[in-house]
């Protein structure tokens, strides 16, 4: 491919871009749009002629960009720049976190930059325009109103699900709540269960029911058909009533009270917990805590994509820096809330061409409405955190990574040792995670003190973890402890399908005998509140 002779000026390119972009509202005719689009495409032209080999990109992979060679010029001609503009970032003089922040806030721009966002520069927009005289248009009008008044660009459509009635459906009751979380217990579909139960402590910054979708992929319903009496947290969506509470709070009045009260309903000597995402900081955290006090409450643990050490965590810890921190603390680290939606478009922001602009460019361009998809109403289903505990949290753990150093942070006003939780780990995670970067998951295997498993799945932070068997899908990798995760993985053997079946023989080994099944939920000092899923998962964040 021949290298392009010379950077468009960036104020010509962005003048022209503008020009463009304000179609149709500020030209008044086809014609205003054509030249327009001449003006870019001479630009571009300039710029990146002769072209070579196109670029593959999935955005202009339709037959529209490639027929009329003036949009497949301007696709090449934005792709060619966008790769040109990385190459000037990867050989500009700053250190490793300053290019990457850098890289970020580029692929931002270049990502909102591209032709395809733009009705003016889209032609597969404009042909659905065309042959549907505009009707395309008015629709796409009235999903961007829409939008505009939730705040958020729609990824499915919200209408058709509801929690309790299609999704988080698995049979159970809530039989303990406070004010921080309810704890659901599962109906038995065996005839015979374990002695010991399964604690599961969900993320508190998102809802429970990524574990318990539909019946064909809950985790949760896999777990009660194994034969486990399973019991999770459901947090509550924060509100300023709420806004007080600290991380040790979460602690104590989430999996601490969620471990006793399970261990008395069962009767059993310990339990078996798993914690996914923030929910395995929180659940390491509190047994950490209860190793300091000389409580043993757990029989095993499960970690599914848990960071333990921060040191490389991503994109998302290039946003945080003391001078954010600072402010976040000095807005609500002594009461508030962290809003959910800002959280949700932090995540949405390190995946923009999976989780922004298709759907901008499908609905506001195209008309098309969303169509509907469990997993993407879960995700657009915020949840508040309190001010206080998050403020904690990035400080402590994203900040200054305090929670892998021995006394390095005093939780529940103990100082925590990660390597006193001496009890068999079950640890996952997923090789394409870009919110737990799987190799500093495997840190986790040096931190704890107990014997450890490492599993390795296909796929990224929630679809890693959400692969029933019965679908037949990815693989996974197996093999013992190593010094680091890229000898661990040289060793590793590739096994088809599903990681369930090697976590529940694992988790099984540690559950105890069988015996009969409950016939009623709760007991004698644990009542049932109300049927599951609960009212916490409900409630909206505002």
């Amino acid at each position: 491919m021949t290298e392009p002779k010379s950077d468009p000026e960036p104020t010509q390119w962005f003048d022209t871009w503008a020009q463009a972009s304000a179609w149709p509202g500020a030209a008044s005719s086809f014609q205003a749009w054509q030249q327009g689009m001449k003006q870019m495409t001479e630009l571009w032209s300039s710029a990146w002629m002769p072209m070579g080999q196109a670029i593959p990109d999935r955005r202009f992979a339709g037959d529209a960009w490639q027929q009329d060679p003036r949009f497949a010029q301007l696709s090449q001609g934005y792709l060619q720049l966008a790769a040109s503009m990385r190459r000037a970032l990867d050989a500009a003089p700053m250190d490793g976190r300053s290019k990457a922040q850098w890289g970020f806030a580029l692929r931002q721009v270049v990502d909102a930059m591209s032709p395809a966002n733009c009705l003016a520069t889209n032609p597969e927009a404009i042909q659905a325009a065309i042959d549907s005289g505009g009707a395309t248009l008015v629709e796409g009008a009235k999903l961007f109103l829409a939008d505009l008044a939730k705040g958020k660009v729609s990824m499915t459509d919200d209408q058709a699900f509801e929690v309790g009635r299609n999704v988080a459906t698995t049979p159970g009751s809530v039989v303990f709540e406070n004010e921080l979380m309810q704890l659901i217990q599962y109906a038995p579909t065996t005839a015979k269960v374990h002695q010991r139960p399964l604690v599961i402590v969900p993320p508190c910054i998102n809802k429970f029911y990524i574990l318990d979708l539909q019946p064909d992929n809950s985790l949760v319903a896999h777990a009660v058909a194994q034969g486990h009496t399973v019991f999770l947290v459901s947090w509550r969506n924060i509100t300023a009533e709420q806004g007080h509470l600290r991380w040790d709070d979460y602690l104590e009045l989430g999996v601490f009270e969620a471990l006793a009260v399970a261990n008395r309903i069962s009767g059993a000597d310990q339990v078996n917990a798993l914690g996914f995402c923030v929910g395995g900081t929180l659940l390491a955290s509190a047994l950490a805590v209860a190793a300091a006090r000389g409580e043993k409450p757990v029989a095993s643990v499960t970690l599914l994509t848990t960071l333990l050490d921060f040191s490389e965590t991503g994109e998302l810890g290039l946003m945080v820096e003391e001078s954010s921190v600072a402010a976040r603390e000095a807005a609500i680290g002594h009461g508030g809330v962290l809003h959910g939606r800002e959280l949700a478009q932090v995540f949405a922001a390190l995946r923009a061409n999976d989780l922004i602009w298709p759907y901008v460019v499908n609905g506001y361009l195209q008309g098309k409405a969303p169509p509907a998809f469990d997993l993407l109403f879960w995700n657009g289903d915020d949840t508040n955190l309190p001010g206080p505990m998050y403020c904690w949290y990035l400080r402590n753990m994203y900040l200054e990574n305090r929670l892998r150093e021995p006394g390095g942070t005093v939780q529940c006003g103990v100082p925590v040792d990660l390597s006193r939780i001496e009890v068999p780990a079950f640890v996952y995670a997923s090789r394409e995670d870009h919110i737990v970067p799987w190799k500093t998951a495997y840190i986790s295997t040096r931190l704890l003190g107990g014997d450890t498993r490492f599993v390795l799945g296909a796929s990224g932070h929630v679809a890693g973890v959400i692969n029933p068997p019965a679908k037949r899908k990815r693989s996974h990798w197996v093999g013992g402890l190593r010094p680091d995760a890229e000898s661990w993985l040289d060793g590793a053997q590739n096994v088809e399908g599903s990681w369930w079946p090697e976590w529940s023989e694992w988790l099984n080994s540690h559950a105890g005998a069988q015996i009969k099944a409950p016939g009623t939920l709760g007991n004698a000092d644990f009542p049932v509140i109300e049927p599951a899923p609960g009212r916490y998962v409900k409630a909206k964040a505002t």
